[in-house]
């Protein structure tokens, strides 16, 4: 549920209600019975872990990524060979 912010016109106070989005807006000031208006504020935001690149991609050791990269090259090599009818020695 939303935290909307109000401002009383007629004390200037400004208060805070957890409303429902569908629920009607306040018209009276909780303190002086004033007419009230909802105030645009900037949304709170908070992001709970440990991290954002870490924690939310898998980690890769550096001996399997350095295999990855010799049998990619490799399997490259095969497939431009298979492309081309077979060796590219001439």
């Amino acid at each position: 549920m939303p935290i909307y912010e109000y401002e009383c016109d007629a004390c200037h106070k400004r208060f805070e209600k957890l409303q429902r989005v569908n629920d009607p807006l306040l018209t009276a000031c909780p303190k002086c019975g004033g007419a009230v208006h909802k105030c645009f504020s900037v949304p709170a935001l908070q992001f709970k872990g440990s991290g954002w690149y870490v924690t939310d991609y898998g980690r890769r050791s550096k001996a399997a990524s350095s295999s990855g990269s010799a049998t990619g090259k490799a399997s490259a090599a095969k497939k431009t060979e298979a492309k081309t009818g077979g060796s590219t020695d001439v």
